[in-house]
């Protein structure tokens, strides 16, 4: 590593530190962060040399969801640049490089900023408006690489015990009982049902290109712009998508409360289209609100996941520290009820508009 560290920092002497990310994946080798004297970068490693944890195994399929290779082509592509003029950046490459055995290094901008798991609502409202800015003026681009059906087969990887939904006896437990709000089983029973119905929404709505993996923990503030991290998903998506992702991704990791998921709905959707509409887009805005409605369906398999575990005790992102399992179990059973309500709401909407 000193030979790639010297290639970019230019000096060979630096401090190692390693950066929190989803060591489960086995695209993801390590991400770091190397200091000299006078510099900083970032060095994330991909490979397709290690065993991922169940669900997030890599692939070589360039249109597979977990296509160990895709963000190496994004950078070098310069994918992003798409975006460029409407407040949403990557961090810029500073090299890539092969390594000899066959795992890729991706040397990047270290950005300074404000993390978003740390904003207002009203930034996570600009963020909303930033995006949509740039999928309305960039429309769908796909290239060779890019994913293709990711929504569905994020899914389908996900390999949970649906069957403890109908158990009754794993509903007794404590910390579901005390913790899940009343009347949760019964919708979530409803969304399992109606799977393949919001898959088959969601594949039929307009097309963008889109980020799939957009949450707070991948966005930073830099100087007013949205600075978008981890593009490993990047691809084919419905308009409307990727803050379909976002607004439940805020609370499902506890960056922020359940209770504020009404005012994040309402800013980073409103900021959304509103974003679109500056772009000259000039399409049925009850199809962007199906789309982020619908979205609800990728976490169709986190309670059943959640009810497998729930002896376990809980871990943040990344794997590094406990979390309060009461706390999360509240956290995330208000936040599904809430996106009950959402799939109510694509129920309703799909039916006169799709």
């Amino acid at each position: 590593m000193r030979e790639e560290i010297a290639q970019v920092l230019g000096d060979p002497d630096a401090t190692v530190e390693s950066l929190t990310h989803n060591a489960l994946n086995g695209v993801t080798a390590g991400i770091w962060r190397v200091r000299t004297e006078d510099r900083s970068a970032i060095l994330k490693v991909l490979t397709r040399r290690k065993n991922g944890h169940e669900g997030w195994e890599s692939s070589s399929d360039p249109l597979h969801w977990n296509y160990w290779r895709r963000e190496a082509d994004v950078y070098a592509d310069d994918l992003p640049a798409l975006w460029s003029g409407t407040g949403v950046r990557a961090p810029r490459l500073l090299k890539l490089m092969e390594r000899e055995d066959g795992d890729l290094a991706l040397w990047l901008e270290d950005v300074t900023g404000s993390p978003a798991t740390s904003w207002e609502i009203d930034r996570h409202g600009l963020l909303g408006y930033q995006v949509g800015m740039a999928q309305g003026r960039a429309g769908h681009v796909g290239r060779p690489w890019t994913s293709r059906s990711f929504l569905r087969d994020y899914i389908d990887s996900k390999r949970v015990p649906y069957e403890l939904l109908e158990d009754d006896d794993t509903w007794r437990h404590p910390l579901i009982r005390e913790n899940f709000p009343p009347g949760l089983r019964a919708e979530l029973l409803r969304l399992h049902r109606d799977r393949e119905r919001f898959l088959t929404v969601m594949e039929s709505l307009p097309r963008a290109l889109c980020h799939l993996d957009l949450w707070p923990s991948n966005a930073i503030d830099a100087d007013g712009h949205s600075m978008l991290l981890d593009w490993a998903f990047a691809g084919d998506g419905a308009l409307g998508e990727d803050i379909g992702n976002y607004i439940p991704d805020s609370v499902f990791d506890l960056y922020l409360p359940a209770a504020r998921l009404p005012d994040l709905d309402t800013a980073v959707f409103g900021g959304y289209l509103d974003g679109l509409r500056e772009a000259g887009w000039r399409g049925d805005e009850r199809q962007v609100r199906l789309a982020v409605c619908a979205s609800a369906v990728k976490y169709d398999w986190l309670v059943p996941r959640m009810l497998q575990h729930v002896d376990r005790q809980p871990r943040a992102y990344g794997g590094q520290a406990s979390v309060d399992a009461a706390r999360l179990f509240r956290e995330r059973g208000a936040a599904m009820m809430f996106l009950a309500a959402w799939a109510d709401e694509a129920r309703r909407l799909s039916d006169g508009v799709n």
